[in-house]
């Protein structure tokens, strides 16, 4: 993977993957890529991480630990199709109020039909809006989580500040997202698998390999865990930590609003 991640914020912002682009171009060029995949984005993030994106969400609702009671709001962002909200919904046994908010609506479609399917609609509330100027008064949530979504919001320390004003005191922000591997030969191996195999296997089951380029690529631009979990804590949340999935190729990355 990528060596030179530090200062990532404002890479970030410039970056859509390997390319440089304007700073006031990349959201759009996101929404185009999550457009072109929102019917396949199971499929898309089982090529991403062989299937254990699963597992590595249950482990993020293991950490989380909603509460079995009334009254206790969660916001999920970049959670479009649902799959981290169904599992907050059903580990509350079905007593969390959880907010979905997404900049896509393609993606937004997807968990609305796929909630109602569950019965899960009395506990969701779908939101279209962009995770930089989120659209809720201060301390509105008990928590805050964000799978593999982080990456791609182009200003990702206004986005870490929104998502502590958001949640009330003593509220929960949760951070699950690709990272850097820190098995020796796993890195290799993981690397020549990403930037090899997945465009092509994303051509042939798809037929489109560019969503999926860019993926791959944004996963390399993205700062280390160290240099994330320093940007959270400059966004004023305390107790920051992080644990890695699977060598590092996946992170969740924890705070607190204090």
């Amino acid at each position: 993977m990528s060596t030179s991640r530090t200062g990532a914020g404002d890479a970030m912002k410039r970056s859509f993957g390997f390319a440089e682009i304007g700073e006031d171009e990349k959201q759009a060029r996101v929404d185009t890529v999550f457009h072109s995949v929102a019917r396949r984005y199971d499929l898309m993030n089982d090529l991403m991480s062989g299937g254990m994106h699963r597992v590595w969400k249950d482990a993020m609702i293991a950490a989380l630990a909603p509460p079995r009671r009334g009254g206790w709001r969660m916001l999920d962002v970049a959670g479009g199709t649902g799959d981290i909200a169904f599992r907050a919904v059903e580990a509350s046994r079905r007593n969390a109020e959880v907010t979905v908010l997404d900049i896509n609506g393609s993606m937004l479609d997807v968990g609305r039909e796929r909630a109602e399917k569950r019965g899960l609609t009395d506990n969701l509330t779908f939101v279209e809006a962009n995770a930089e100027d989120l659209p809720f008064e201060d301390g509105t949530f008990d928590a805050y989580t964000i799978a593999f979504g982080i990456r791609n919001v182009p200003d990702i320390p206004r986005a870490l500040g929104e998502a502590r004003r958001v949640l009330k005191p003593g509220g929960r922000f949760l951070c699950l997202e690709f990272s850097e591997v820190d098995v020796p030969m796993l890195d290799r191996v993981y690397e020549a698998f990403s930037f090899n195999a997945i465009p092509r296997i994303g051509q042939v089951v798809t037929g489109d390999a560019e969503p999926y380029r860019y993926l791959v690529e944004s996963i390399a631009k993205f700062p280390r865990q160290r240099d994330f979990a320093a940007m959270i804590e400059a966004a004023g949340f305390a107790r920051v930590n992080w644990r890695n999935y699977s060598g590092g190729i996946a992170a969740l990355h924890s705070g607190w609003k204090i």
